[in-house]
């Protein structure tokens, strides 16, 4: 499989380069005698939405550190738009937006605020700061809440909050842990919808534990289990994803 020199930089990739977005070969992280992903090996191509279904605990937010850069595999090799995490781990992070669960907001800043503080961590230059929040406060319907403290905001607009910081920098690559988690049933759709528009633009890796979300966002999906991968399916390809999961778990 080919791997790209940690001196490419990233969002460079040379056009019809056959670099995968997501390439894990073998991929384990051991805490001791606690396996938290074992024997990983997963290929995600570029502009899909690919889904990582699975009950808490199997291994899907274990998998989204180690390409965020917060953890290190403990055995095999993961890499990102061609990328080794372990070796060219700054490259990697240009490479992505994450979204975490619980994501964290600065509860003091107005949302404006934040997301300029944001576009400057992500080393966005200062002469295009302000069009880049403009571009992605449209993008995500959030300008009428720019003024606004985050602390004031709903879930619904908290979680496209999150996801703007992460669009900030137009990485290659969105990683989102359970993004609809907490939302109600209109805020979910909205959000689904959102993922939707991403794919092409961008590759995104979400997780989540509920089948019928999977179904309708993704386009492949992925079932993990006590940190093991029982199989990876196209959603086009099923006409059943429930009988799926349930036959693999």
């Amino acid at each position: 499989m080919a791997i790209l020199s940690i001196d490419t930089p990233p969002g460079n990739i040379p056009a019809g380069t056959d670099i995968p977005a997501i390439s894990a070969i073998d991929v384990s992280k051991r805490y001791g005698a606690v396996s938290a992903l074992e024997g990983l090996t997963l290929e995600v191509g570029r502009g899909e939405v690919f889904g990582l279904l699975g009950p808490n605990g199997s291994g899907k937010t274990t998998l989204m550190r180690l390409l965020a850069g917060y953890l290190l595999p403990s055995a095999g090799r993961l890499a990102v738009m061609g990328h080794d995490t372990t070796t060219a781990s700054l490259a990697v992070r240009r490479c992505i937006g994450y979204v975490p669960e619980a994501a964290p907001l600065y509860r003091q800043m107005r949302v404006g605020e934040f997301l300029t503080f944001m576009a400057r961590l992500r080393g966005v230059p200062e002469r295009k700061v302000k069009g880049v929040i403009e571009g992605v406060a449209d993008r995500l319907a959030l300008c009428s809440v720019l003024d606004k403290p985050t602390r004031a905001l709903s879930r619904g607009y908290r979680q496209r909050v999150a996801l703007a910081q992460a669009l900030l920098h137009d990485p290659d690559i969105l990683i989102l842990d359970e993004p609809t988690n907490g939302l109600d049933p209109r805020q979910i759709i909205e959000m689904r919808q959102l993922i939707r528009s991403l794919a092409g633009r961008h590759t995104v890796l979400m997780s989540s534990h509920i089948l019928g979300e999977v179904e309708k966002t993704c386009d492949r999906v992925a079932v993990l289990l006590d940190g093991r991968l029982l199989g990876v399916r196209r959603i086009a390809d099923m006409p059943d994803l429930e009988a799926w999961f349930l036959s693999l778990t």
